[in-house]
């Protein structure tokens, strides 16, 4: 195996664990190379990320055109999507290397040449004052919102912004989208989830759009926003001892009877 090691140098500690994956690596014989995120390339048959939630979708969404797994070690807050700390690197490595690791196929949303792992949220240009959108799929008109902004979410990103708005969680493989109005001026408006090969569009009437891509700008002051699954697929790797619903409990605490201090 040759790995791509990818980091992030904005992060504080970033140094001590490339540091502590490199020397993991030479120790093993395996062949690599390390990349910044902001300067990634092609070298790799699998891909460690160093960093958090927002290092490793960029990186996932990058290497989905070759189809490299992806996997996370987490120095950023969260790191839902990551499967090892700062302390679990070594027994990481090993694992993989044993080819004890399960990798998934992820849904990716795709509007003109931009690509989401998580999300494309809708707001209006003027974030201060809420928008009238108006939502289609597949041409036919359902309903128009006056909100916030809209989240078209994958099952990845059900548990990102999506959950954070009031929209439910989704199984990471199912093969459905998720419509989530962000603070809707109405009693009525709820969730939405659809199958994945439908065609998502949004308008907007006397004001323009931004839409922003797994949390970054792709597109401003537009009128007209077309989403639908991507041809590409997220591949991620996880650790074999691991399970979706394990990392609900842990990162989210889902489920678990709020304790006494």
């Amino acid at each position: 195996m040759k790995f791509n090691v990818i980091y992030n140098q904005t992060i504080t500690n970033y140094k001590d664990v490339l540091s502590a994956v490199e020397n993991a690596l030479i120790k093993s014989n395996i062949e690599f190379r390390s990349f910044n995120i902001d300067c990634m390339e092609d070298f790799g048959d699998f891909t460690i990320v160093i960093g958090g939630d927002g290092t490793l979708l960029k990186a996932a969404r990058f290497y989905s055109k070759t189809k490299t797994p992806v996997f996370g070690i987490n120095v950023g807050r969260l790191g839902f999507l990551a499967q090892a700390g700062n302390g679990e690197i070594d027994n990481a490595i090993k694992a993989i290397l044993k080819g004890q690791y399960s990798t998934e196929e992820r849904l990716m949303l795709s509007a003109g040449s931009s690509l989401a792992l998580n999300d494309f949220v809708i707001k209006g240009c003027s974030p201060s004052r809420t928008s009238k959108l108006f939502l289609e799929i597949n041409g036919k008109f359902v309903c128009d919102y006056i909100a916030d902004g809209l989240i078209i979410s994958t099952p990845t990103g059900s548990t990102a912004y999506g959950l954070s708005a009031g929209g439910p969680v989704l199984y990471p493989t199912l093969d459905a989208l998720v419509i989530v109005p962000i603070c809707p001026h109405t009693l009525n408006a709820r969730p939405l989830v659809i199958p994945s090969d439908e065609q998502i569009t949004v308008k907007t009437g006397d004001k323009l759009l931004s839409v922003a891509a797994d949390g970054i700008d792709t597109m401003e002051c537009v009128n007209k926003i077309d989403i639908k699954a991507a041809k590409e697929k997220a591949i991620l790797a996880f650790l074999k001892d691991d399970s979706f619903y394990s990392v609900l409990r842990s990162k989210l605490h889902w489920g678990i009877s709020p304790t006494s201090i």
